[in-house]
């Protein structure tokens, strides 16, 4: 086990261009992945596993190296070490590490460990809100279960295949998964694979999506010829299994602010061979007020803190502010109360969003019921997914019914 110069400059112009130009984490990993194609899978797992621990333990680390935002390379390189050494790798005489202190790393380390906001490396205000809505035992549980790595989950397209034949196809190309019970749609990769270059994937044959948000499509009650509309689409996940839930037949009205995201989701609606979507950019509330009273089911999967995904969007915890959360509160609040007034009587909605904040999921809730338009509404059944509990990602969907 040894560092290889080549792949270790590569991560830190990644940490670079994610600390200092506020790139995203995802994207700035995927073009590193094709700097150079000579690269086998173990080291572009190196390259992605570690730009993505690094920034999941930026303020852990960053305070046993002694060093303060801007980082500058050095400073970058002060934090990889750290890395380095609490991994268990031994350190190359390499100009950019000589001197590194191991002793003091892990003593360091040792000491900081005790506290949780270091501990799990987030900011102060994040512990603060985290420990305040979830009280401190539950608070610890789930920020230390946000800070394992993500496991690859498979959604299988219905409409193109069953979970056993994919399952088979995938077997046959060493890629082993496993079923998860309670869930006939999804599959667990065993070990991480670049599943996006299989023939399989560019055949339709599954989605990558979380277990977690695969329930939220079938807390729905879908059936198929029902007209449905997915209020916040974005570029079309749970669009997508609505579709294949829904067998392909009646409307299902994917909407978004943004056409980019929408255009993303034709594409892959294509590869999935899911055609009753229909597309509608967001651009007036005359698109919104035409809907009114029109659809047997809505989906609003709001706009969130994205709390309860921190396992996969480490960078999140650095970009998030306390001011972002108290604003989205807001919007969630007139999304609800816009959207809901689709559904018709009889119809069903459901509001979902990726955060453990009760703020943003049954207190919201509980709000719109008190509204107007929220008391045409009968609250049926709510589930919150924790990280903590599931292994998965945390989630929070509530169903409700339009009264007759």
């Amino acid at each position: 086990m040894r560092l290889h110069r080549n792949l270790v400059y590569t991560t830190i112009d990644s940490l670079n261009a994610i600390f200092n130009e506020s790139e995203y984490a995802d994207k700035v990993v995927a073009r590193a992945l094709k700097k150079d194609k000579r690269w086998g899978s173990s080291d572009r797992k190196f390259v992605a596993e570690t730009i993505y621990e690094v920034v999941r333990w930026k303020r852990l680390y960053a305070e046993i190296a002694e060093v303060k935002e801007p980082y500058n390379r050095e400073d970058i390189w002060r934090m990889f070490s750290v890395w380095a050494v609490l991994r268990g790798y031994p350190i190359p005489d390499w100009r950019q590490l000589e001197g590194t202190p191991e002793r003091k790393i892990k003593g360091r380390f040792d000491e900081l460990s005790k506290v949780r906001k270091m501990r799990e490396s987030i900011p102060d205000w994040m512990d603060e809100l985290g420990a305040k809505e979830l009280g401190e035992e539950l608070w610890t549980k789930e920020i230390a279960a946000q800070n394992k790595q993500a496991q690859v989950i498979l959604r299988v397209n219905t409409l193109n295949t069953t979970r056993e034949k994919l399952h088979a196809i995938l077997m046959d190309l060493n890629i082993e998964t496993e079923f998860l019970p309670n869930q006939p749609d999804a599959l667990v990769l065993k070990e991480r694979a670049n599943v996006f270059m299989t023939d399989a994937f560019k055949e339709g044959l599954f989605e990558v999506q979380d277990a977690s948000s695969q329930l939220v499509a079938a807390f729905l009650d879908l059936q198929p010829g029902m007209r449905v509309v997915d209020t916040c689409a974005g570029a079309g996940g749970k669009t997508l299994h609505m579709a294949s839930l829904m067998q392909n037949k009646g409307q299902l009205i994917a909407m978004d602010l943004y056409e980019s995201k929408l255009k993303q989701l034709k594409l892959r609606a294509k590869r999935n061979g899911a055609f009753n979507i229909e597309y509608r950019i967001i651009d007036s509330t005359k698109v919104i007020k035409k809907l009114y009273e029109k659809a047997d089911r809505v989906l609003i999967d709001a706009p969130c803190s994205g709390l309860g995904v921190l396992k996969r969007n480490p960078d999140a915890k650095w970009k998030l502010q306390p001011e972002f959360i108290d604003n989205i509160r807001k919007i969630q609040a007139e999304v609800l109360e816009s959207y809901s007034k689709i559904v018709k009587p009889g119809g069903k909605l459901v509001y979902a969003t990726c955060s453990i904040l009760p703020s943003e999921n049954e207190e919201q809730i509980k709000k719109f019921l008190a509204t107007e338009i929220g008391k045409s509404f009968t609250f049926i059944k709510d589930s919150k997914v924790l990280a903590s509990q599931s292994g998965f990602d945390g989630f929070y969907m509530a169903l409700l019914e339009r009264k007759l």
